[in-house]
């Protein structure tokens, strides 16, 4: 009878410490998510304030549309068409990115040539160089070509910033996946070609998808490359949000309207492809 009750005094105590830990990590997970989402309430919040209000920290405030109509319907803005403008750019950017970019995953991960590594090295350094070290010579270049203030001279150049991300992140998924898939799938009659598309692709589709993404954020929110590279037929909001900077004032709500309008695509495409994110930031990171 001892033993039994000493065995429900400690089951007892552990399903005590379980729910303290358990209340203690949704504490810590509750004020990160807090902590994290509180930047982007603020934004909000000073949307909804005059000029005179949004300098003050206090969240009692007379709300006011005024900044919205301002950004999204006053003739000058132009804020709309840059937004349009945007998405044209940083979607034709990945797309351009992914035909291009998910065959090169697969040469580097598949592949040995000579100087694989180096080469794959090189590709990883455009993305950290510095965009304000290459854009004299390629604005010159741009001046040339014809490509100044294009859709595709700014596509083609975002490729500095999509082209490295994607082809490292996909590469790994790539090596993720065995060979003998492969060879099993050749013996059975299918093509090269069969095997990449109706095989490797729909297997690595998570992590292209993150990969993606990712992407698209970096390419959404460019800013040197716009602001040397296009002019007046192409903009995007990175640059047109600079028209509320004046040298004599700053509108500070209406700043943020722009921000927070920017930040949408980005949180809508996140909820559309939840599912695939998690599997794609997620895949490989347990084996065995």
């Amino acid at each position: 009878m001892d033993n039994i009750a000493t065995l429900k005094k400690a089951t007892k105590n552990k399903k005590a410490v379980d729910i303290g830990l358990n209340f203690f990590r949704y504490l810590i997970l509750t004020v990160w998510l807090i902590f994290a989402i509180f930047p982007l309430f603020w934004m909000f919040i000073c949307s909804l304030k005059s000029d005179a209000e949004v300098v003050s920290t206090v969240l009692k405030f007379t709300p006011t549309f005024s900044n919205y109509s301002t950004v999204l319907f006053r003739p000058d803005s132009n804020y709309i068409k840059a937004f349009f403008q945007n998405f044209v750019v940083s979607g034709g950017a990945i797309i351009l990115t992914i035909v291009a970019g998910v065959p090169a995953a697969y040469a580097f991960a598949r592949y040995d040539f000579k100087n694989k590594e180096g080469w794959a090295f090189q590709i990883l350094s455009f993305k950290f160089a510095p965009e304000i070290l290459v854009i004299l010579p390629i604005f010159m270049i741009f001046q040339r070509l014809g490509l100044y203030d294009t859709y595709f001279g700014l596509i083609w150049v975002y490729q500095l910033i999509t082209m490295p991300l994607l082809i490292w992140v996909v590469r790994g998924y790539f090596e993720d996946i065995s060979v003998e898939i492969e060879q099993a799938a050749q013996l059975d009659g299918y093509a090269w070609y069969e095997v990449f598309f109706r095989i490797l692709l729909p297997l690595i589709k998570p992590g292209l998808v993150a990969a993606s993404l990712l992407a698209f954020i970096f390419a959404w929110n460019s800013f040197t490359f716009p602001l040397i590279l296009s002019g007046v037929r192409v903009q995007t909001i990175t640059i047109t949000s600079l028209r509320f900077l004046a040298s004599d004032s700053v509108h500070y709500g209406q700043v943020a309207v722009a921000a927070v309008i920017s930040v949408l695509p980005e949180i809508i495409i996140c909820l559309f492809i939840q599912k695939h994110l998690v599997r794609g930031l997620s895949f490989g990171a347990v084996k065995g």
